[in-house]
């Protein structure tokens, strides 16, 4: 697993053994950025249930301003770290559950949400984001789940504006319509 573009393209980064973390394959990770490359420079990112980090790196790495890293694994939190100094980054990496950390309010310009498939922690997580408002205007949260697995709608002024498909993934894009 590489970083695809930017300050740090073509770096290695280090994945865990066994799969208690599931990293995003390379082809949907090309697929995410495709989708987000217009989207990512100087923004302010929160990349959930992190895993190894790689798409807060590659946001990073894509020239966004910051990238806070949250997993509730020790081991990921470990990996995660190392990603960071390989590729010559400094960010905020905590060992906390994504919904406690959600509570804690602040915003953010773009979010993945990208948590163990079988956990049922989608609708719980869009519903906190949504009630304490974590995503600026004209923001965008990015799931990445099962192919068949249905996502929730959120309530105004978030907004499910589409689904991608790629194998047996799926990625879901919502947005933050601009308030006016």
């Amino acid at each position: 697993m590489r970083v695809i573009t930017g300050s740090a393209r073509g770096r290695r980064l280090k994945t865990p053994e066994g799969m208690d973390i599931r990293p995003t394959t390379d082809n949907v990770k090309e697929s995410v950025f495709n989708i987000l490359q217009f989207d990512i420079e100087g923004r302010r990112v929160l990349d959930l249930f992190a895993g190894t980090g790689q798409l807060g790196i590659e946001c990073l790495s894509r020239g966004a301003c910051e990238a806070v890293f949250i997993d509730q694994s020790r081991e990921a939190v470990k990996i995660i770290r190392e990603n960071l100094k390989a590729c010559g980054f400094s960010a905020p990496v905590l060992q906390q559950d994504a919904l406690d950390y959600l509570r804690q309010g602040g915003q953010f310009d773009l979010i993945f949400v990208d948590p163990p498939y079988d956990a049922g922690l989608y609708a719980p997580v869009l519903e906190q984001i949504n009630s304490v408002d974590n995503l600026s205007d004209g923001g965008i949260i990015l799931c990445e789940s099962r192919r068949d697995t249905p996502l929730p709608e959120m309530r105004a002024p978030y907004r499910k504006k589409k689904e991608y498909r790629y194998g047996k993934v799926k990625l879901c894009l919502y947005v933050k319509e601009t308030q006016e």
